[in-house]
């Protein structure tokens, strides 16, 4: 992800902040005003965001003073300008005790914010870095475009605020948040990395004038579709202002591709990822350690596999132990120069290329949107996007922000950097969640009846696909390593090899059955299609498929159509080819894991004969269940028991939340 989230306490974390983050991630100089050692950093002074700002009598844009940070971030939630509000009071002869409640937003809070770290892809901040003076500013406004857009979506649809007992009430923000930005220009490292730090504050005011406490779990529940959203916005925006192109591009074989700008080389940000480098190292050691792990009898505290959650917390640790130092920041300008001087003499790219990046990167592009054309089909669309999140999610279960989140992945992957409709992200949802998805959630409290947190799985059943093996634990032997694959056994370590030398086995990733999976119910949709509907289809099938797919695997047009498998050359319109399944299966990627033959699709569409018939069956079990529970009340029902099985109505307070 490219958006992160932590929290902001009162004390000891915001006074980190206030001595690090706010200057450049440097070291703020004792006794020095904010603006002053953000002046010797070489940053620009904070500024205020965010629609929240005009309750406070503040304006977008205006620079974040210390005491106004102190006051909302330190002091457990205050009015940014408490101290003059307070001071006002007191001259106007209200009670100390009276003149500090005037400058407080509601109760004190030890949880006084959340800092949102928003960055682009590497292939943009490389472009930021090398670029000139225009293409830096066009890059910078994109940026920050994208973080307002992605503000206003969290205002207008995750943020809510609880009161009542227990939270029961939720209800909207309707005047919005207040947020302060800091732009910081590096990583720990050295290399460049754009990115801004957001602390969005937790006040909320409520429609009855009251301010309540944001609750932080839905900000955090949603962070990958935000995400989502902003890698979607600022890459169309970049796109579009410098005439370039995105491409999907595979970091870690077997998981999704990340979309990256065309034409700029991946030794580049090779060069960038100095850290990721450490970070691999360790965690190498660090998976050793834990297939290799016994415990006091001498037998394996886990598997001798790695799962997809170890690995992950594992690499959390990794990035912990191999943290460097902070740096001093240096001015823009001057590491710019540095940062060019850097890659001409360490990245093994010619300086041509380096000096040139942006007319290499017009140039790929140009060949892409001649070769590529961006369809989005939305019925299509429902469809990948439904099977990748039924597959990727552990037990086939999902919200609505899982599609969500999917939906501007699957857009941001389709258009290759083009602008889209506004809403059109929700439109795709709308169509899975109406299509292809069942509602199984059984609401006993308010919050179940909001659609944020209604529980789904697929209408159809994907049990033919090939399932993930759980390996069997084999008897501990320190002279045996751990088993190339886990159903084989393990294989006597190679003389003269150490420990850890060896490929530690890992189990298969979900994304390549989610792969197999939008593919498999696109031909069902295909072939089930009506008789005139057919070649209407048939070609928006194509077209889905050769927008979604990276140009280096399109395959060229047959030279003679007699021998290309024998297949007739149809006419665009009745393009019933596999062209792009070929090109899939002769592709050295994460897709040749999956063997995508036709007999296997043949199989798997004869396993997909009785998607309608389960389907109708789960939806009767269902209405069966709903009309049991409410014809049943024969017997005497315990007052408690009504309580805890009626669906709660939306309290008189809950204003626009009603309907999430």
């Amino acid at each position: 992800m490219t958006v992160d989230i932590r929290v902001v306490r009162a004390g000891q974390m915001y006074r980190y902040y206030l001595r690090e983050t706010v200057v450049g991630d440097g070291r703020r100089p004792a006794r020095t005003p904010l603006r002053a050692a953000q002046e010797q950093a070489g940053v620009p002074a904070g500024r205020w965001m965010g629609r929240g700002l005009a309750v406070l009598g503040l304006a977008p844009g205006e620079e974040v003073t210390e005491a106004q940070l102190r006051n909302l971030f330190g002091e457990r939630g205050r009015h940014p300008d408490a101290d003059r509000i307070e001071a006002e009071r007191l001259a106007a002869g209200d009670s100390p005790k009276k003149a500090f409640k005037a400058g407080a937003l509601g109760r004190r809070v030890t949880v006084t914010g959340v800092d949102f770290v928003f960055r682009p892809q590497p292939t943009i901040y490389l472009l930021w870095a090398f670029g000139d003076e225009e293409t830096r500013l066009v890059i910078e406004a994109a940026h920050e475009r994208a973080i307002e857009r992605v503000l206003e979506w969290i205002e207008d649809e995750v943020a809510v605020i609880r009161y009542g007992k227990d939270g029961v009430y939720r209800v909207r923000p309707p005047g919005g948040l207040v947020a302060a930005r800091f732009r910081h220009y590096e990583a720990r490292s050295g290399r460049p990395l754009l990115h801004d730090h957001l602390l969005l504050s937790v006040k909320g005011q409520r429609l009855d004038g009251k301010w309540g406490s944001i609750h932080t779990l839905a900000l955090h529940e949603n962070t990958v579709a935000a995400s989502a959203l902003y890698n979607e916005l600022v890459a169309a925006e970049v796109c579009e202002e410098l005439g370039l192109a995105t491409e999907p591009r595979i970091v870690t074989p077997g998981r999704r591709p990340v979309m990256e700008i065309a034409g700029v080389p991946h030794e580049l940000i090779r060069w960038t990822s100095r850290r990721s480098d450490q970070i691999a190292a360790c965690l190498a050691e660090l998976e050793h350690e834990y297939v290799t792990a016994v415990d006091d009898d001498g037998e394996l505290k886990f598997l001798p596999v790695v799962s997809e959650r170890a690995r992950a917390k594992m690499s959390q640790i990794a990035a912990r132990k191999t943290r460097p130092p902070k740096r001093n920041t240096q001015p823009l300008a001057q590491l710019r120069v540095w940062w060019k001087v850097s890659a001409i003499l360490t990245s093994k790219v010619a300086v041509d290329v380096i000096n040139s990046l942006l007319e290499h990167a017009r140039a790929a592009a140009a060949a892409i949107r001649a070769r590529v054309a961006a369809e989005v089909d939305v019925a299509l669309a429902a469809v990948d996007v439904a099977a990748t999140v039924f597959v990727m999610n552990e037990g086939g279960r999902f919200h609505r922000r899982h599609l969500l989140a999917e939906a501007r992945r699957h857009l941001a992957l389709v258009l290759r950097g083009r602008r889209r409709a506004p809403g059109l992200d929700d439109q795709i949802v709308a169509a899975a969640i109406s299509t292809h998805c069942l509602d199984i959630s059984e609401p006993t409290t308010t919050i179940g009846l909001l659609s944020d947190y209604r529980l789904y799985t697929a209408r159809w059943s994907l049990s033919d696909l090939p399932a993930r093996r759980r390996p069997p634990t084999p008897a501990p032997d320190p002279d045996r390593q751990p088993p190339a694959d886990p159903g084989e056994p393990a294989e006597p370590r190679p003389s003269g090899q150490d420990a850890g030398e060896w490929e530690i086995p890992r189990i298969p990733l979900q994304y390549e059955r989610a792969v197999l999976a939008g593919v498999v119910v696109r031909e069902k949709l295909r072939t089930t299609t009506t008789a005139t509907a057919v070649r209407g289809r048939a070609y928006d099938v194509v077209a889905h498929q050769q927008a979604a797919m990276p140009e280096q695997l399109l395959a060229p047009e047959p030279a003679d159509p007699e021998h290309d498998d024998q297949e007739q050359k149809p006419g665009r319109r009745d393009a019933l080819d596999l062209t792009a399944l070929r090109a899939l299966r002769a592709s050295r990627t994460d897709m040749e894991a999956l063997d995508l033959t036709a007999e296997r699709l043949r199989h798997l569409q004869d396993a997909f004969a009785k998607v309608g018939d389960e389907a109708r069956a789960r939806s009767d079990r269902h209405t069966a269940q709903a009309d049991a529970s409410a014809v049943r009340p024969t017997s005497p029902v315990r007052p408690d028991d009504q309580q805890a099985h009626r669906p709660q109505q939306p309290g008189p307070h809950r204003g626009r939340e009603a309907g999430h």
